[in-house]
């Protein structure tokens, strides 16, 4: 009985161990999709979208990744600052949902913008590493 009850007691530790060090990794994703989109580093951002990744503008357009990547690498849009807080991981399994504000700037089309923002971010644990799904973002009345 008592092996029973030491080995229940490691076996959740392990999945503790395990569950905090993929929400570390989905937090390291998470920085550096924001990094990568100030930096208009669309070749490594690619890497961190899933193939059928869909973005919904707080204007309510939907951008498919290859449009979205497309924007980035002809420098038509450029973002200048990108500030997150009240950042909240929520792990369904291999599912994750990022809730956050933002507050961002940038160049689209030669328009400058900025703005705040409520995000939201779902990513899936595939293939040995995090990949975002879909993003959202509501703007923020001033």
């Amino acid at each position: 009985m008592n092996t029973i009850k030491l080995f229940s007691l490691f076996f959740l530790i392990a999945i503790n161990i395990i569950s905090s060090q993929s929400e570390k990794e989905l937090m390291k994703s998470d920085s550096l999709w924001n990094s990568l989109r100030l930096s208009g580093d669309y070749k490594n951002l690619s890497s961190l979208l899933s193939d059928d990744w869909i973005l919904i503008h707080s204007d309510g357009r939907i951008q498919q990744k290859e449009d979205y990547l497309s924007d980035l690498s002809s420098r038509s849009r450029q973002n200048g600052e990108i500030f997150n807080k009240d950042v909240q991981i929520r792990t369904y399994g291999n599912t994750a949902v990022i809730n956050g504000m933002s507050i961002q700037s940038g160049i689209s089309n030669g328009v400058p913008w900025s703005g705040k923002f409520r995000f939201t971010r779902v990513w899936i644990f595939q293939n040995s590493k995090w990949v975002m799904i879909s993003s959202h973002s509501s703007r923020l009345r001033e």
